[in-house]
């Protein structure tokens, strides 16, 4: 039964895994898929041959709080998970006992 437990299936390692995926490699994917996206989309296309200092700094803005968002997401995520592992060990313990 220990197989079937909640923390074997997402366990923190998992978690860290996938933060580690979207945070380094969804960038270097898109950043390798930029001449497609320039090419196929006309809009991407002028706005790259008009694109300012503001501009560079405000796209490297955005990313920066997706980062983090994507950040948050995932310590919530490990942080529940823990939570509930410590209230099944609680519930294992007390199985049986009368308050």
């Amino acid at each position: 039964m220990d197989f079937l437990r909640f923390n074997t299936f997402i366990a923190q390692d998992v978690l860290v895994f996938f933060y580690y995926i979207f945070a380094i490699l969804v960038p270097l994917f898109l950043w390798a898929l930029r001449p497609y996206i320039i090419e196929k989309f006309p809009a991407v296309k002028t706005l790259e041959k008009s694109l300012s200092l503001k501009y560079i700094l405000l796209l490297v803005t955005i990313f920066l709080c997706m980062e983090l968002c994507l950040r948050m997401v995932f310590e919530a995520m490990i942080g529940y998970f823990d939570m509930h592992d410590y209230l099944f060990e609680i519930a294992k313990s007390l199985q049986g006992k009368t308050l």
